[in-house]
């Protein structure tokens, strides 16, 4: 599964990066990608655990971006 994101309060391109490859470290994801310029997230993982996945990486990007938020 497929999924895009908006982002909110995503300060820094570096942060986005780092976001971005804590996501790509968890089990079930097959590719993500976060865009600082655009605001926006895409995860594309195991359709059958997604919304576990989600927990992990809404838990990740607090601790990368503690302001940031995914709107869903």
């Amino acid at each position: 599964m497929k999924k895009k994101f908006k982002l909110e309060d995503l300060d820094c391109a570096n942060c986005a990066a780092k976001m971005e490859d804590a996501i790509k470290k968890i089990s079930g994801v097959h590719d993500a990608n976060v865009s600082f310029m655009a605001q926006k997230m895409t995860i594309e993982a195991d359709d059958e655990r997604f919304d576990e996945i989600m927990k992990e990486v809404v838990s990740v990007c607090a601790k990368v971006e503690p302001d940031c938020k995914i709107l869903m």
